[in-house]
């Protein structure tokens, strides 16, 4: 049932997907001021949330991207119209992420939701809200649909609906379409942080016994799995990660009025990452494909003033099931 039509059609440039995937990162100009808290966990590492409040009995748990943190420019852009619509919100920064090495071998991976239940619980039960909202992008939005279907019957009766966008939910078929010519410079992009971040690893932890050499030399995704996801989280492998990580076979499970919005052209995402059928069969998890957007994009035009409508809708959706 909950396929629903989008409204979302950009100006000429930004129908190309490409352009309009760069366009936020590389242009736009998005401040916020963050309120910085840091939670131990129970495994002796930290977590990084930075709040934006205005004072709200509602808050909206933003979770980035693939080397993202509170300071890409989707998560400002959303906490800012969140807080002008009299949100609060608080950006989760994954392990690792914030702008200082976390102190386990272990950062994130795109399946790693007991850090998600976690933290929602500990501002469940730390804070006085009545309300709150998870919003994901892509592999963020990976963590926030497996979240909503794995802890469905566990999860703070506190949380209302959740939104994920652009969201790989079956990684094997997504790391072979990222691993494509045309998505080269973005895995190179990805690569580079995260060879940082490993090489600082091994340093800090010798037992990890990294492969320095093969690291280097990396070029997709999967080679940095084998090298560094699958032993330090303890999958079998690659392939094993892949499966178990992504949301996918969760979305029948979710209870919560939560809703996927994603592009037809987004250059990261083959057929296997539009779930038409479990949309159609759910009474709760809802589907908006748009024809153009790319990826964790929806850019409408080069006027600030009109480069709001994913976090519109967000808010629309938001506002529906409070």
């Amino acid at each position: 049932m909950p396929l629903l039509k989008s409204t979302f059609f950009p100006t000429l440039p930004f129908r190309n997907s490409h352009f309009n995937t760069v366009y936020r990162a590389l242009f736009m100009k998005e401040q916020v001021s963050y309120n910085r808290k840091r939670i131990l966990t129970w495994d002796d590492d930290f977590i990084d949330l930075d709040f934006s409040l205005v004072g709200s009995k509602t808050l909206v748990v933003l979770i980035h991207g693939l080397e993202g943190s509170s300071q890409s420019k989707y998560i400002i852009a959303a906490s800012n119209e969140m807080n002008a619509e009299g949100f609060d919100t608080v950006a989760f920064n994954l392990r690792g992420c914030s702008g200082e090495d976390n102190w386990l071998v272990q950062t994130y991976h795109s399946g790693k939701t007991e850090d998600v239940h976690f933290v929602i619980n500990h501002l469940a039960d730390t804070y006085s809200y009545d309300e709150i909202v998870i919003v994901g992008y892509s592999l963020g939005g990976n963590l926030t649909l497996k979240y909503m279907g794995e802890y469905a019957k566990t999860q703070s009766s506190k949380i209302k609906c959740a939104i994920a966008v652009s969201v790989p939910i079956d990684l094997a078929s997504s790391g072979k379409e990222m691993g494509t010519f045309k998505n080269k410079i973005y895995v190179d992009e990805f690569l580079k942080t995260l060879r940082a971040k490993v090489l600082l690893k091994a340093k800090n932890f010798p037992e990890f016994n990294l492969d320095k050499e093969k690291l280097l030399k990396a070029k997709v995704f999967r080679d940095f799995d084998v090298l560094y996801t699958a032993p330090v989280f303890g999958f079998s492998g690659p392939e094993d990660y892949w499966e178990k990580a992504s949301s996918k076979p969760y979305l029948a499970s979710i209870e919560k009025p939560t809703i996927l919005i994603t592009s037809q052209d987004d250059p990261f995402l083959p057929a296997e990452c539009y779930p038409i059928k479990e949309a159609t069969a759910s009474k709760n998890f809802y589907l908006e494909i748009t024809k153009y957007g790319g990826h964790v994009g929806f850019i409408s035009s080069f006027l600030p003033q009109e480069n709001r409508w994913l976090e519109n809708r967000m808010l629309n959706f938001i506002k529906q099931n409070l």
